[in-house]
């Protein structure tokens, strides 16, 4: 029996945030995508900033561990109006990154421009446009929350060919002239 159909290959993307985190795990077989998996990793507003960082780190290395993903995506935070909550987002992020990192993976970077180009066609698109791409390109039989839609189009704009602005290699890094390379 010769199964010349090409291998699946599975991405995780997320939606970083210290409150809520998305995910969304896809395949994409040849130029098919399905989806696999997506939900949010939530945490106690109430527990203190290193409690709630570890709780991301967590979940998402179980999140690997169950699923198994050969790649993974995550959207890049910019600044927002409040310079502290930009901060915040920024050190969940960090959390999310190094636990994917530490899981082996290969993380590449979109801006959320990037992700709404590649997945409505407009960088500029908004959040109910995007879940609803998402359901479209996905066969969802509903809209995913948006925490989740936006980890999904993460993995999918990944899945369209991007590598991410400067995709962080897990393997063979060296440091070169004081620069990774």
């Amino acid at each position: 029996m010769n199964d010349s159909s090409p291998s699946a290959l599975r991405i995780l993307g997320i939606d970083p945030g210290l409150r809520i985190t998305g995910f969304g795990v896809i395949e994409k077989r040849g130029n098919a995508l399905s989806y696999v998996a997506s939900g949010c990793i939530k945490t106690d507003g109430e527990a203190n900033l290193p409690t709630r960082l570890g709780t991301i780190h967590t979940g998402l290395r179980e999140l690997v561990e169950q699923y198994r993903p050969d790649q993974s995506a995550i959207e890049i935070v910019f600044v927002n109006v409040n310079p502290q909550s930009t901060l915040l987002l920024g050190q969940a992020r960090g959390a999310a990154i190094t636990a994917l990192v530490s899981s082996g993976l290969d993380v590449a970077e979109y801006t959320a421009l990037q992700v709404k180009q590649a997945v409505v066609g407009n960088g500029h698109a908004d959040k109910t446009q995007v879940q609803h791409m998402v359901r479209r390109l996905l066969s969802l039989t509903g809209d995913p929350s948006p925490d989740a839609a936006d980890a999904l189009a993460c993995a999918i704009a990944h899945a369209h060919g991007g590598q991410g602005l400067g995709a962080l290699a897990t393997k063979g890094l060296r440091v070169r002239n004081g620069r990774l390379g």
